[in-house]
């Protein structure tokens, strides 16, 4: 009789044990991935914000700025300016399945990266190509007003 309550005290401990590193792995992964939740595309618009002055940064932050004009191709903070083309779509497609996949519209200039917010109709006809757009910029993000694709 004690050597059946032995093994089941063994087994008993070891499913204890288990339980508590799986439950341990699941709450290092699930906070590993709230710290890491930034798409990489927007990582070097960061650096780039960092590199800029203090007063620059502070002015573009802190006070909404004026409507201006900005040029660029519309895509997805995804893939940015480089889409796989390996998967067989067009740039237009690949932007809108990554939108419709979780990413946010993109404008990419060079090497500028800004977030777009507006009305999403305007931005899916635009997607993909390179266009025109008047906005409000608040850190790496514009506040669109309005689109002029295939410029």
């Amino acid at each position: 009789m004690t050597r059946h309550r032995f093994w089941i005290e063994i087994l008993a401990l070891s499913s204890a044990v288990a339980c508590v590193l799986a439950l341990g792995l699941a709450i290092l992964g699930a906070a590993a991935s709230a710290a890491d939740h930034d798409p990489p595309i927007l990582s070097s618009a960061t650096s780039v914000a960092k590199a800029a002055s203090p007063t620059q940064l502070s002015t573009t932050q802190s006070s909404p700025a004026q409507e201006q004009t900005y040029e660029g191709m519309v895509t997805d903070t995804h893939c940015g300016a480089r889409h796989e083309a390996t998967i067989g779509k067009t740039a237009r497609d690949c932007t809108r399945a990554c939108v419709h996949g979780g990413a946010q519209f993109a404008l990419v200039n060079g090497d500028k990266i800004y977030v777009l917010n507006g009305d999403l109709e305007t931005l899916k006809r635009s997607a993909g190509q390179r266009s025109k757009i008047v906005g409000a910029l608040n850190g790496d993000t514009i506040a669109v007003s309005s689109i002029t694709a295939g410029i």
